[in-house]
């Protein structure tokens, strides 16, 4: 391994500005050019790490203080950093938005930062905002600032010409043009997943192309590789236990160091899906993560034979841990945003119904028997129950967080958990 590596956070003043264009075209024209890129993605989330694991073909793991903590983005670092020439970190909303934020991550590592900031209906108040956001902190080191959406030539003028004064010592890294084909398609919960969008590949080329011109692969600095801590490995508290993983379009919010950890644990990881298969596979435990069961309720629905594989499972006092999606699945009925109702399992009593405005946005945690577990909220549906919750969240400031609902060996909440957080007890939840 070398002794530095090149690396970049791609920040923004909030969130909508373009980070994740920016970090997939970056990824996509570096694995072109030959590189070995390594992309991860700050805070929760789901939808943007599969936009940027397709640019760049390789897994897109989280890096979140509060979650993981200090030392397993440490041990994600390092470990990046034997693999690949390029380590691409793309940011959460804002640059300072969070607790921890992403400068927070950016100044914990020594990474530099890239802002995107959109100049679409802005001028001269273009390096006002890049001043203003560089000085906020200015122990943090910034690489320079890159101008989306731009309408014109004339228009990347004006804006490379508002470094002026004290604004003259940021670096302008250039523009992206306002271009519908450059952009990524969304929804109520943030993007179109990457299966979703059939043209996603020309879209990450034609950003990729742009980039080019924008921002150069060789003018982003290197830092030196980040000193791994002793790990232990995890223990082998799954060995040999066989968990079936749902996994289509509507149930597709899964972390990836969350069935890394699973196997490093020794489990036997399988994939099913609660859209096409009727039965189960052969298993000793069930994960429903979430996803978008709202678009897919009526083929949901209609799969009696899966509703009757899970029932079957769970009265066999086999574990289940569903995870905001996959509750839903679990409970008795499921209306959508056109107010359609469809039956669901029925293995809990009680519904959700999709509402027009986000419910919950937290970073919350849970306190089981064996230790606490973290993770975080995000979903746009309300539930009705007559169930008590066995143990309830707290959110990252301490209120009143999630649910969480136990019957049998079903454990089911709207957190969606980070396993690394707490291996121990992620390994209960599936433990026969």
């Amino acid at each position: 391994m070398s002794a530095s590596v090149r690396a970049l956070l791609i920040s923004a003043p909030a969130s909508g500005q373009g980070k994740t264009t920016v970090a997939a075209a970056l990824a996509r024209l570096a694995v072109r050019c030959g590189h070995r890129v390594r992309v991860f993605k700050t805070g929760p989330d789901f939808i943007d790490p599969m936009i940027l694991e397709r640019a760049a073909r390789q897994p897109v793991y989280q890096l979140d203080l509060w979650m993981g903590g200090l030392s397993h983005c440490r041990d994600l670092l390092h470990q990046a950093a034997r693999e690949a020439d390029l380590i691409l970190v793309e940011g959460v909303m804002g640059l300072y938005d969070g607790n921890p934020s992403s400068a927070d991550l950016a100044q914990a590592f020594n990474l530099p930062v890239a802002l995107v900031i959109d100049g679409g209906a802005m001028a001269q108040t273009f390096g006002a905002i890049a001043l203003g956001l560089k000085n906020y902190r200015p122990e943090l080191k910034f690489h320079g600032v890159i101008a989306n959406r731009v309408a014109s030539a004339g228009h990347a003028a004006i804006l490379a010409e508002s470094f002026v004064g004290p604004a003259a010592e940021i670096r302008f890294l250039g523009v992206l043009p306002q271009d519908a084909a450059l952009a990524i398609p969304d929804r109520h919960l943030g993007l179109l997943q990457a299966d979703e969008i059939p043209d996603l590949d020309a879209r990450l080329d034609r950003a990729a192309d742009a980039i080019a011109v924008t921002l150069k692969l060789a003018e982003i600095p290197e830092v030196p590789c980040v000193a791994r801590e002793p790990v232990e490995p995890p223990l082998p508290l799954l060995t040999a236990v066989r968990i079936a993983v749902a996994r289509d379009a509507a149930f597709s919010f899964v972390y990836p160091a969350n069935l890394a950890l699973l196997e490093a644990m020794g489990a036997l990881v399988t994939y099913f899906s609660p859209l096409e298969d009727e039965a189960l596979p052969a298993a000793d435990a069930v994960y429903l993560p979430g996803g978008y069961p709202e678009l897919y309720a009526e083929r949901l629905a209609a799969n009696r034979g899966m509703h009757q594989a899970l029932r079957s499972h769970v009265e066999a006092g086999k574990p289940v841990l569903a995870e905001c999606g996959g509750m839903m699945l679990l409970f008795e009925h499921l209306t959508d945003l056109d107010g359609r109702r469809h039956a669901m399992v029925g293995l809990l009593p009680g519904e959700t119904a999709m509402q027009s405005r986000l419910q919950s946005l937290a970073l919350q945690s849970v306190r089981f028997e064996s230790g606490e577990l973290r993770g975080h909220s995000f979903h746009h549906s309300r539930l009705t129950t007559a169930l008590s919750p066995v143990l309830c969240g707290r959110t990252q400031h301490g209120s009143p967080g999630e649910a969480v609902f136990q019957h049998r060996k079903l454990t089911a909440t709207y957190i969606h958990f980070y396993w690394p957080s707490n291996a121990r007890v992620a390994a209960q939840l599936f433990l026969p």
